[in-house]
């Protein structure tokens, strides 16, 4: 039984002494670079895969709104809850990685898992597709923003 909790012990101390950490400050800056990395790739996928259809003006008008408005009921709230559950953080130098929580970390394997599926799929024509991408990487772009600002202000 010792044996057992001398073991678990050593691990826990290993597992500890590798794992990156990061102050919380920076921690907002490295949420801003993720969140930046994620809309700038969709942003970069939609400019790609885009091309000229019929009302391609009005849908690129259309996908924008959309994404800003997604933002504002949606991604403004999730953003402000990290930032506000970094900045109380009781450890000083939590882990790199622990600027999202695990069920974000589920949320986010569920949406890039549903974006390679649709692309791979064909279920959607890639025209069509690039405008699904600049209405998600608007929100995702903000977001950034709203980090790098917590940052700058912490």
């Amino acid at each position: 039984m010792y044996f057992c909790s001398l073991i678990q012990k050593s691990m826990r101390h290993f597992i500890h002494k590798i794992t990156p950490r990061i102050s919380r400050h920076n921690l907002l800056l490295a949420a801003a670079c993720m969140w930046l990395f994620a809309g700038g790739m969709l942003l970069w996928r939609s400019c790609a895969y885009f091309e000229p259809v019929s009302g391609w003006p009005w849908l690129l008008i259309l996908s924008f709104i959309g994404g800003l408005l997604f933002f504002r009921g949606m991604f403004l709230r999730i953003s402000n809850k990290h930032i506000n559950r970094i900045r109380k953080m009781k450890i000083e130098r939590p882990c790199l990685f622990s600027f999202f929580n695990l069920r974000s970390y589920g949320i986010m394997v569920v949406m890039i898992s549903g974006g390679v599926g649709l692309r791979t799929s064909h279920l959607i024509a890639l025209p069509y597709l690039s405008l699904f991408y600049l209405f998600m990487s608007i929100p995702l772009l903000l977001s950034a923003v709203r980090f790098v600002r917590a940052w700058l202000i912490y």
